[in-house]
């Protein structure tokens, strides 16, 4: 499905109600399989969160993941505690070619029984579940948190827990720092000192499984956000949108979102019924903004489109892991935004976009099935007409995106 998306102008105010974070639902999920006594509320209704829950309960030998990064790597830690229980874990011809062999390296640390079914290092992978008779792991300390969560995530089932050293500079931390807060929730002691991470399991795990229920409530996706800021920063003084179920003290990296649109004129207001009011009360004139990503890259592309809409240039760093995501999502930012008219570079862990005044008319998009390419773009329908392809791959993420973006004032059309 491609969708035109003609030059708009959004309302004065608009409300809209955000789905439950895809990075805590997902770990939820999979704390819930572990310990069934966990309640969800305002999960994801994302595909990847749809994809994990059916995972889960799934008792077929092969499981499909198609694109799901998260899900492909949680599972990979689930399956192998799994005593007496043989899966295949497989996904999309992009999955196959993301790097699972520091998780599964780390596994077999561990103890596990993990096979690489066609090449070493990349899905599918063969998991034979077994008890893992050791505690201590080390693992480089700028890899995808993803990885490090995975380990956390299935601590508490461990006998003696883990005790995860991270070689080197972390990247990452705010979702390192989820997942340990998440596992507190559930009773596991934990710790984090330096660059060792420990994670005990609850006094009595036997008993937790069949205690009182424990209600858990997913904050709205902070990343899903980001583009309600973007379209706050390029629309007039004035224009106000309210986005539902967002805490001042958040566990998402990406509520960073909040001191960084202040550099676009964007101001966030908490409202005690845990909404924010985003407000764009300036136009700023800015050449060059520079942010350093690590603790929040998967909003540096919806950064970069804001910029180049309002003819800032900007410098972004600390984005490695763009590399390893639906797509290279670097290369597919230079792509896209020099079809617009851009004047942009690229290296493997930053971006550099030139000042310019020029957008080009009418150009069409290329998602690269990665939902964040979509979104990210789509802003720029209030400078331009652009045509965005395979619009529907949204669904990863945020299924109600373009009905959302027509609530507030996008015309949209398929073409």
């Amino acid at each position: 499905m491609n969708l035109l998306l003609q030059q708009s102008t959004v309302s004065l105010k608009s409300t809209i109600a955000i789905t439950g974070s895809k990075s805590e639902t997902n770990r939820l999920l999979l704390l819930q399989a572990l310990y069934p006594n966990i309640i969800i509320e305002n999960a994801s209704v994302s595909d990847d969160a749809e994809v994990m829950q059916k995972a889960l309960a799934s008792n077929n030998q092969i499981i499909d993941i198609h694109h799901a990064g998260t899900a492909m790597r949680f599972l990979t830690a689930y399956f192998a505690i799994q005593e007496g229980n043989t899966v295949i874990l497989t996904g999309s011809s992009r999955m196959k070619q993301r790097p699972i062999q520091i998780l599964v390296t780390a596994l077999l640390q561990l103890g596990a029984q993990i096979e690489y079914l066609e090449m070493d290092g990349f899905p599918p992978i063969k998991i034979t579940g077994k008890k893992l008779i050791h505690n201590k792991v080390a693992l480089p300390a700028n890899v995808s948190s993803q990885y490090i969560s995975a380990l956390l995530l299935i601590a508490p089932k461990l006998q003696s827990g883990i005790e995860l050293t991270l070689v080197g500079q972390i990247t990452s931390v705010p979702y390192i720092k989820m997942t340990l807060e998440l596992l507190k929730r559930i009773g596991a002691t934990t710790s984090f000192k330096e660059n060792t991470i420990v994670v005990l399991p609850p006094p009595h795990p036997d008993s937790y499984r069949d205690a009182t229920p424990n209600t858990q409530s997913v904050e709205s996706d902070w990343s899903s956000a980001s583009y309600y800021y973007s379209i706050v920063a390029l629309s007039k003084i004035g224009t106000q949108i309210t986005l539902s179920n967002y805490k001042a003290k958040s566990l998402q990296g990406d509520a960073r979102l909040v001191t960084i649109y202040k550099k676009f004129g964007v101001a966030t207001v908490f409202n005690s019924d845990n909404s924010i009011t985003i407000t764009k009360t300036q136009n700023l004139e800015v050449a060059t903004l520079k942010f350093a990503l690590n603790t929040a890259p998967d909003i540096a592309q919806t950064i970069a489109v804001t910029c180049f809409g309002l003819g800032f240039g900007c410098r972004l760093t600390g984005l490695h892991t763009l590399k390893i995501k639906e797509t290279d999502r670097l290369e597919a930012l230079k792509n896209e935004l020099s079809k617009l008219g851009a004047s942009i570079s690229v290296s493997n862990d930053s971006l550099t976009l030139a000042p310019s005044s020029k957008i080009n008319e009418k150009v069409t998009i290329k998602t690269y099935q990665d939902h964040r390419m979509a979104m990210a773009f789509a802003p720029l329908a209030l400078k331009t007409k652009i045509i965005i392809e395979h619009a529907e791959v949204v669904s990863k993420s945020y299924p109600t995106f373009w009905k959302d973006l027509g609530s507030v004032g996008f015309e949209i059309a398929t073409v």
